[in-house]
């Protein structure tokens, strides 16, 4: 359009004035959306990547000096500095992944009718996130990525918190997973506070078999029995775990900074010991969580996660982003063996929470978490209390390749409330997709069987040969001279005999398993008037087969 007559004198002289405007065009529309991030006018509402990396992406508007003169801008010679297009960055992330995380996720939270939330696929050895899906249920019932839940949503994890307060008690040798507790019934008062497991009834057990049946009086009462008069040494280890500290990820979420209490904490009480240690009194987010159990199954290597594989310009690498070690040991091995064999018993026992998991061709390890919250902050009464379901895996449990942590917050109308119900399917759904295609060995091969059924067909003799050639058919033809054959397959043998009802002149053939262009060929032959309803092969006809008719007589003829 610069280039018209009228509009190449200039915006003086034209009163053409050009006013670009950019719009950003996501491809894949809801994949990943929150994460890649949104770009806007104004720099500081960017979100995502495309705020983290703004500086990259923007490039350098282009400069023109101008000289008025004779009533119009002119431009000076040599005074011009070109514009600069902006880098690319190469994510993490692999496209099957996220769409295969993304849809797992949608279809829990839209048959369970849940708020919101998010799932995480993190590469174990390297810290790269591969899929993060992030959904909120809209006004109108549907669901978009419209907060990144997974990074910037911090709330009170529940029992995939025990981790670190099990990790706890083994490194400071207080109890190991054999040591046994009373979980008295399910149910036990903590200065003046109860706190009570999701199935009453339990025993003295082990410390092994609580935590994979998620007892919540075992870990409360061990935590408050070592750690009461010396609360300290517990938020040590948190602190030790990165559990208080950002997670150092690409995506700037100033709403996703950890709060762990101090003992001198104005909110300080008796009971937070006991509560702390079974997921409340504290607000992580799920990656806080995922960075933890990564780093087990990392055999005790915590990673950084990150979003950014490496910067591009004009397709030629800048920079290349390397996987950065944040804590190079978070425990002995002897705890890390230990804490390894507690998370593979939460699917392996029989009593574990996730027990349902068992029924795979690759072993699991992981945690279930079911957290209480209260719905719109209105109280923890029976008509606004809500559950936040979660699970957190690693898999292949042999040789940890991926890490998923799948994390929801249902509503008070959602059918499935824990994490071995609501979250551990979903991560099941992506870690068999993964598995499937990019870590079995395992090629998939139909079994033999024998076609046991048999086909009849009429055709005529040269087509029926050209069909059995095409499809290297075995057949043979036992008819004779006639147009008209029969042919019986089964076993991918075909046999031709002679139709003996389709070359009589003068009486009605049988069309039953005819085509409708042969049908029609042979009837009009004969003078008949055919009527046709449906499509397919012909099942049943209108006049008797072997019948005498009579010229332009109607046959009305069923397909299907």
């Amino acid at each position: 359009m610069r280039n018209f007559p009228l509009v190449r004198q200039g915006r003086n002289k034209s009163g053409f004035i050009v006013d670009p405007r950019d719009k950003r065009i996501n491809p894949y529309i809801l994949l990943a959306n929150r994460t890649i991030g949104l770009s806007r006018d104004d720099v500081s509402k960017n979100v995502g990547l495309e705020q983290s990396y703004d500086s990259l992406l923007r490039g350098t508007a282009g400069q023109r000096l101008m000289r008025y003169a004779a009533g119009a801008y002119l431009p000076v010679e040599n005074a011009e500095i070109e514009p600069e297009n902006g880098k690319d960055i190469i994510t993490t992330l692999d496209t099957y992944m996220q769409d295969i995380t993304e849809n797992a996720l949608m279809k829990m939270m839209v048959g369970n009718n849940s708020l919101h939330g998010t799932a995480i696929v993190m590469e174990t050895a390297t810290g790269k996130i591969k899929a993060i899906a992030n959904l909120g249920k809209q006004p109108d019932g549907s669901y978009i990525e419209d907060l990144n839940y997974g990074i910037g949503k911090r709330t009170e994890p529940g029992s995939v918190f025990k981790l670190a307060t099990l990790l706890s008690l083994l490194e400071d040798k207080y109890v190991d997973i054999n040591s046994m507790v009373d979980c008295e019934g399910g149910a036990k008062s903590f200065y003046g506070l109860r706190i009570k497991d999701s199935h009453l009834g339990t025993g003295t057990i082990t410390v092994k078999d609580a935590f994979a049946r998620s007892s919540n009086v075992a870990f409360a009462k061990l935590a408050d029995q070592y750690y009461h008069e010396q609360p300290s040494k517990f938020i040590d280890h948190l602190h030790r775990l990165k559990l208080d500290t950002l997670t150092g990820i690409d995506i700037t979420a100033s709403s996703g900074f950890p709060v762990i209490k101090k003992a001198n904490s104005k909110s300080w009480s008796a009971t937070t010991i006991p509560y702390m240690a079974h997921g409340y009194e504290e607000l992580v987010t799920p990656l806080h969580m995922l960075m933890l159990y990564n780093a087990v199954a990392n055999n005790g290597k915590m990673m950084r996660p990150y979003l950014v594989n490496e910067v591009r310009q004009y397709g030629v690498a800048l920079k290349t982003i390397k996987p950065q070690v944040i804590v190079d040991k978070i425990c002995s091995d002897e705890t890390l063996v230990q804490l390894q064999e507690c998370l593979k018993a939460v699917v392996e026992d029989v009593h574990g929470t996730a027990h349902k998991l068992m029924d795979s061709t690759y072993g699991i390890a992981g945690k279930t978490g079911t957290a209480v919250t209260a719905l719109n902050n209105k109280g923890y009464n029976k008509g606004n209390k809500i559950y936040q379901s979660s699970f957190i895996g690693y898999f292949p449990s042999e040789k940890t390749v991926k890490k998923i942590e799948v994390v929801i917050q249902n509503s008070n109308k959602s059918r499935l409330i824990y994490g071995g119900t609501a979250s551990a399917p979903v991560f099941k759904e992506i870690s068999d997709k993964i598995y499937g295609r990019y870590l079995s060995t395992v090629k998939f091969t139909a079994s033999a069987y024998t076609d046991t059924a048999m086909y009849n067909y009429y055709g005529s003799k040269n087509e029926l040969q050209v069909i059995c050639n095409q499809m290297k058919m075995p057949f043979t033809d036992g008819g004779d001279n006639s147009y008209w054959r029969t042919i019986n397959l089964k076993n991918n043998n075909a046999s031709f005999t002679t139709a003996d009802n389709l070359n009589s002149t003068t009486l009605l053939p049988d069309v039953k398993g005819m085509g409708l262009k042969d049908a029609l060929y042979l009837l009009e032959n004969m003078n008949l008037q055919v009527a046709v309803i449906g499509r397919g092969k012909v099942i049943s006809q209108s006049l008797l087969p072997g019948s005498n008719f009579n010229k332009g007589q109607l046959i009305t003829l069923i397909l299907n």
